[in-house]
């Protein structure tokens, strides 16, 4: 349960969205997070990650750094002007000190370089959701 009273399965502000271009990628954590309770909604693709966030809230969003067409930063700028109350997390496969600097600096709950152990993304999105 949440601060509120809601089970963090609940979907709706209670969801953890994940936002990876690597289908196998998404699939993998989508499992993870799903049989850790959590409700989970995959993009591949950050337009229609922004776009759903117009439409509704997001308690954590799980973030690639390295994306064609739009990098994990500029999603997080949206997200914070868009959504300030989600939580952001970064997941990245190429692991650089400045952007690892600068998405902290800018807001991100935290910053994970691949491959990371599953218990540690689990305690972090905990942390994240009840925090």
């Amino acid at each position: 349960m949440d601060a509120e009273g809601l089970p963090l399965s609940a979907s709706g502000r209670n969801g953890i969205w994940l936002l990876d271009d690597d289908a196998s990628m998404l699939k993998a954590l989508g499992r993870l997070l799903n049989s850790a309770g959590f409700a989970v909604e995959k993009f591949s693709n950050p337009a229609d990650f922004l776009s759903e966030l117009e439409r509704r809230e997001c308690r954590v969003a799980v973030l690639d750094v390295w994306m064609p067409d739009m990098n994990g930063l500029e999603v997080q700028a949206c997200v914070r002007r868009d959504s300030p109350k989600t939580q952001v997390i970064f997941i990245t496969g190429r692991d650089d000190p400045s952007v690892r600097q600068t998405a902290l600096d800018a807001g991100a709950f935290g910053f994970l370089a691949k491959p990371f152990e599953d218990e540690v993304l689990l305690q972090l999105i905990h942390k994240a959701v009840t925090g």
